[in-house]
């Protein structure tokens, strides 16, 4: 392919326009004509009182079950400690004394098979985590949000619209996420300074550069990469670029044929297959970055964590993931999203007061808190999910590159590092993909190879109720 075509070829505009669903309007109070007899005051003052204090019994006691609920919440988390979340969970029920929550994290190990085998038990789990992609997976266990907790509508308004996007489905909303999570273009700072090079805002100008920063030795073997991309064996989150790539070009991730998935797959093996900068010799991607070895590496924010651990001097920050150059597409610009999310379940018999909670640490000054407990423990928190709390985070070295591009994100099934088991709907899907990343590098084509993954992602659709 020559070197100045456009990376994805031409795209048609696919986005998707998310409404929100209007709020059901209340009811009108009824009034009757008095009688022609007069009604004495102080006996219609008594009656109005009385109407009054009914009114406030209701809505604070009757209308709210988990105001005077009883009873032990089980929550299953997975990555955050209970030093972060205690002082909420004593907090809220402070304010609830009757409800106790007991947090319980989770090994990732396994993580969504033994999830699966709880909610077929009456077990007493009540909240857990599970990851955006999953909504097919446990839409039966999942209790949809009730209305006295928040309306489709309030939810479309707090939260990203990707959010509204994944966790709908037919019986409702069935979660809320306390974190947020996507992409991200890590940038060695020393080697473009070095280079006296600029981040890169195309995938045009992330080719030029990763083939300029690319060092070889005399032997030809690569001493610095210049961008992890275009294998699948040694670069992480290679499924979530190569979906974010498909997606920017307008290609159809559930039928991946035609020429607009083709051109995303060999765009995406062309930095291996052709530009030599990147082979299958090199280490992962993620040790490579916090080696110092590589200029350009594609990941969520919280790969962070392991690149500090393993080099605490390394000099880097985050940049928006780029996008098509501008006039070669004709819709706005694409994010990959990949978030963890509070679900409650349908077989929980606390399920107002479960919700209640979730309502509770979801909330502003809730998630501040957290935010502010995690950076106890390490470098920062997690990116909020609410829209409203964007502002906070646009200036932060990591995180402000999500957090502006949140609006834009989109989500699908081609995820990594889900623990969701060789059988779980990430896992198959994958699969099918890698052989096609990996039989292109094997000289294979993308027109070739892209039927049979489109086959068997109908397949696993299927098996999940998403197709027919």
């Amino acid at each position: 392919m020559p070197d100045q075509i456009n990376p994805f070829g031409p795209i048609t505009n696919n986005s998707e326009e998310i409404s929100a669903i209007p709020q059901a309007a209340n009811p009108g109070l009824v009034v009757t004509p008095t009688a022609k007899k007069s009604f004495p005051k102080a006996l219609f003052f008594v009656v109005l009182i009385l109407i009054v204090l009914g009114l406030v019994y209701f809505i604070f006691f009757r209308g709210n079950k988990a105001a005077t609920s009883s009873g032990e919440i089980v929550w299953w988390g997975l990555w955050e400690d209970e030093a972060t979340i205690s002082p909420l969970i004593n907090e809220y029920e402070a304010r609830n004394p009757k409800v106790k929550i007991k947090y319980i994290k989770q090994s990732k190990q396994d993580y969504r098979e033994r999830l699966t085998t709880a909610l077929t038990k009456e077990n007493g789990l009540d909240i857990f985590t599970f990851h955006n992609s999953w909504v097919p997976m446990f839409k039966n266990h999942l209790d949809p949000i009730p209305a006295s907790t928040m309306t489709p509508s309030e939810f479309s308004q707090v939260f990203y619209p990707v959010m509204v996007n994944d966790l709908t489905s037919g019986t409702g909303i069935l979660g809320i996420p306390l974190g947020y999570d996507a992409l991200t273009l890590f940038i060695n700072n020393d080697i473009f300074a070095n280079s006296g090079k600029n981040s890169p805002t195309t995938w045009d100008d992330l080719r030029s550069l990763a083939r300029e920063l690319t060092r070889k030795d005399e032997t030809g073997t690569i001493i610095q990469s210049g961008v992890a991309l275009g294998r699948t064996e040694n670069i992480d989150h290679w499924q979530e670029i190569l979906a974010l790539m498909m997606l920017q070009n307008g290609a159809d991730l559930t039928n991946p044929t035609g020429k607009l998935a083709e051109d995303a797959l060999t765009f995406y093996t062309l930095f291996s297959s052709l530009d030599g900068v990147l082979d299958a010799s090199l280490p992962n991607s993620t040790a490579m970055f916090a080696g110092g070895k590589l200029a350009m590496y594609l990941a969520p924010s919280w790969r962070v964590f392991e690149i500090l651990q393993l080099n605490p001097a390394l000099n880097f920050k985050t940049v928006p993931v780029p996008q098509l150059a501008k006039g070669s597409i004709g819709q706005k610009g694409v994010v990959y999203a990949t978030y963890w999310v509070q679900g409650v379940s349908n077989k929980s018999k606390n399920k107002l007061a479960a919700w209640d909670f979730l309502k509770f640490v979801s909330s502003k000054d809730a998630l501040s808190k957290i935010y502010a407990n995690s950076i106890k423990q390490r470098s920062f928190g997690e990116a909020y999910p609410r829209i409203d709390m964007a502002p906070l985070l646009t200036d932060h070295l990591i995180l402000g590159s999500i957090v502006s591009q949140a609006p834009d994100a989109r989500s699908w099934y081609l995820q990594s590092r889900t623990f969701d088991g060789p059988t779980g709907i990430n896992s198959l899907i994958n699969k099918y993909f890698e052989d096609a990343v990996n039989a292109v590098n094997s000289r294979d084509t993308a027109v070739k190879v892209l039927p049979t993954v489109a086959q068997g992602v109908l397949q696993v659709l299927k098996q999940y109720g998403i197709a027919r």
